[in-house]
């Protein structure tokens, strides 16, 4: 039997929060695998991944808030904190009582806060290209969001980007970016309340977590990297694998920051051995 697919909107912590939840009617028992995007994106970037996976999961995507096909409500705050609270509550009204976190880029760094602040919800995490040792923005940045015509500001700025060099600079293979990734990546760009999400995230968002906290994360862990990141790169997916106690990290060669666009079918085998490898060990220890 095939997965069922529902896509709805509800309204959480003073946002609207889009979500696809795919649904296996056999695999009812296996942890849900909650899919959390990164910056500038959305959950449309797991699109290739998650038509692999649900032959086997259960998966649930979500659009945080300031992205996607989320609000871009000024009323919600833009914390990591907050994000990690707003997904553990949308897994609650599903009724998911533990998941696997995986995390691209912001998404790994809303998982890891997940995982240190609700460590019995967490089953495993993997993360692609995560966000990691990054600091609270400057002050200087975080005043000049209350400049009255800062949004103004920074769509103008924006509105001078050419979208297709800018996606062209976070892969590997340059060719692979057809018009349709461009214009589902470049898309929140076209809304004016996006600009105000982004200058509120700017405000909100805390450091990552330092090395002593991730220290303390004792879920099985899978890292996964490409070696031509020029977002996140490679030596910071090298040092997470030193800090987190247990997780097993790969690499993948010619391969830029939006893994899963570049690496789809790869990170699928790479969940699957990772998925078995904690089952087997679990049955050991029974």
């Amino acid at each position: 039997m095939k997965a069922t697919v529902d896509k709805s909107t509800v309204f959480l912590l003073n946002s609207d929060v889009y979500y696809e939840y795919y649904k296996h009617p056999n695999k009812e028992n296996r942890p849900v695998i909650i899919m959390i995007h990164g910056f500038l994106s959305s959950s449309y970037c797991f699109r290739k991944m998650v038509s692999l996976l649900q032959k086997d999961f259960n998966c649930l995507l979500i659009d945080l808030p300031g992205f996607g096909r989320s609000g871009k409500n000024r009323d919600f705050h833009y914390s990591f904190e907050n994000y990690a609270k707003l997904v553990l509550t949308l897994a609650k009204l599903l009724h998911i009582n533990q998941a696997i976190l995986l995390g691209h880029s912001m998404g790994g760094q809303v998982a890891l806060y997940m995982a240190s602040q609700s460590p019995q919800f967490v089953h495993s995490l993997i993360l692609l290209n995560s966000s990691a040792y990054l600091k609270k923005v400057k002050k200087a940045y975080y005043y000049a969001t209350y400049f009255p015509f800062a949004p103004q500001i920074m769509r103008w700025w924006m509105a001078k980007k050419n979208y297709r060099e800018t996606i062209e600079q976070v892969v590997f293979n340059r060719k692979m970016i057809s018009n349709q990734i461009v214009e589902e990546y470049s898309r929140p760009f076209l809304d004016k309340e996006f600009y105000h999400s982004l200058l509120y995230l700017m405000r909100d968002r805390e450091g990552d977590l330092t090395k002593e906290q991730l220290k303390t994360i004792q879920h099985p862990a899978l890292i996964l990297w490409g070696e031509n990141d020029q977002i996140i790169p490679l030596h910071i997916g090298r040092k997470l694998s030193v800090d987190l106690p247990h997780n097993q990290f790969y690499s993948f060669k010619k391969t830029g920051h939006l893994l899963p666009e570049e690496r789809p079918k790869e990170i699928v085998k790479h969940i699957h051995r990772f998925f078995n490898d904690i089952i087997s060990k679990e049955s050991t220890l029974k």
